[in-house]
């Protein structure tokens, strides 16, 4: 996909989801004007219409477009703090940072706290458990479409095997697996009429479907007190690391980070695979001429092509210069994770899919400091399973319709894309 540059740097408004609404030639021709002519460029505070709460009074913020100067900010969390939120543009109270994904939402020493506290509780033995059931799941997934001839990639394929595989790492029971997928479908919708319907106002929404996953996980965790077993929510719970546990409302936000961080960038990484694969052919076929060989290089360039979350806020701690640009206490500055990973001085060729670039220093699941992506293997294990099981016994599987894009300026989400392919038996 060709950048357009049509929009001058007047034109393009950050703020206005029209602008997240147009082609994505046009978008990326937008984000390629800002790298090259104002790659810290200031835009005011977007407005919140209707809000049912009080918000603080915000001074605006800076998108950082340039792939050397997100990794830089990343890299110095003392300089640009995430304990004022880390995803939302808008400053929120300070009970809301809390609710939703607090790990996100913290700086050291609390972040390395809670780090620690999750990173003990993945143990090797539940790694190596997760893992070698993914491929369990991705035949299943695929042996409930198979006869069909017919799917939506993203309801039939992509959602099932991530939901799935946290559903049953922290131990959510099977009749709870629609409650999780509609909740966290709410709270990363930004409002999408799909999801967020009649007179409901988004904030309320959000909070709602929070305090349902809330009460979802106390109720898990009060089981698992008295009758532990295998899974996350039971070692969370039991964890004692040097004296420290997680509270119930850690816990909570734990669980909302991990259903929606990690099960809705996945599923979207996914789509977006089989949906580039489709545009692609070539590089479909090379991937299959060589499945296990290509994989690793495949997933990472999938994972930079996606870009499933487009930016993460950061906010300036104290006067501190980035580039040419001096930064002062208390600056909003959005990393635009989806802009630097089409960084044409670190990428060769940047706006080309190609399953075999490498190097491939891409963004896509951040960048490197203390808030990488925790469960990043993890991500890059199912992408890539999933679509090796989809190339073995669905080959012509291929995306025929247009896909129907999430309503949103902070994930690059596809609610619907159909897909055909020769009706096989199941297994």
């Amino acid at each position: 996909m060709q950048p357009n540059q049509q929009l001058s740097l007047d034109q393009i408004d950050l703020n206005d989801m029209g602008f997240w609404e147009l082609p994505r030639d046009v978008r990326e021709g937008a984000f390629l004007t800002l790298r090259q002519h104002d790659p810290i460029r200031y835009y005011p505070e977007p407005i919140m219409e209707d809000s049912p709460i009080e918000l603080p009074a915000g001074n605006g913020y800076y998108a950082i477009t340039r792939h050397a100067d997100v990794a830089e900010i990343s890299r110095h969390p003392e300089l640009f703090c995430s304990s004022k939120g880390a995803t939302s543009v808008l400053d929120l109270p300070e009970e809301m940072v809390e609710y939703f994904a607090g790990m996100i939402n913290t700086d050291n020493p609390r972040h390395a706290r809670l780090r620690r506290i999750v990173s003990n509780a993945f143990n090797p033995r539940m790694i190596r458990s997760i893992e070698d059931s993914i491929g369990e799941l991705a035949d299943e997934v695929i042996d409930d479409i198979c006869e069909r001839g017919l799917v939506d990639v993203t309801v039939d394929l992509a959602a099932p095997l991530p939901l799935k595989i946290i559903c049953d790492l922290m131990g959510v029971p099977a009749s709870a697996y629609g409650e999780v997928f509609r909740c966290s479908n709410i709270i990363l919708s930004m409002g999408d009429p799909e999801y967020v319907t009649g007179d409901v106002h988004p904030i309320i929404a959000f909070i709602t479907a929070g305090a349902e996953l809330t009460a979802l996980m106390e109720d898990i965790a009060a089981h698992k007190m008295d009758n532990p077993g295998d899974d996350l929510t039971s070692a969370l719970i039991h964890a004692n690391i040097d004296g420290e546990a997680l509270t119930h409302g850690e816990l909570a936000s734990f669980f909302i980070l991990l259903v929606t961080a990690g099960n809705e960038t996945t599923r979207n990484a996914i789509t977006h695979g089989i949906l580039a694969q489709s545009l692609y052919p070539e590089q479909k076929a090379l991937w299959q001429a060589d499945l296990e060989g290509l994989t690793p290089t495949a997933v990472d360039e999938i994972v930079r092509w996606a870009s499933p979350v487009i930016w993460m806020r950061r906010t300036a701690t104290t006067t501190t210069t980035i580039g040419d640009h001096e930064f002062q206490e208390g600056d909003k500055v959005l990393l635009y994770y989806a802009s630097a990973n089409r960084d044409e001085a670190v990428f060769e060729d940047p706006f080309s899919f190609s399953l075999a670039r490498d190097p491939n220093p891409h963004l896509g699941f951040g960048a490197a400091g203390p808030h990488f992506c925790l469960g990043a293997h993890l991500a890059r294990r199912e992408v890539g399973v999933m679509l090796q099981a989809l190339h073995r016994r669905l080959p012509d599987l291929v995306a025929t319709g247009e896909p129907d894009y999430l309503r949103s300026n902070f994930v690059n989400g596809i609610k619907h894309l159909t897909a055909e392919f020769t009706p096989t038996p199941r297994r």
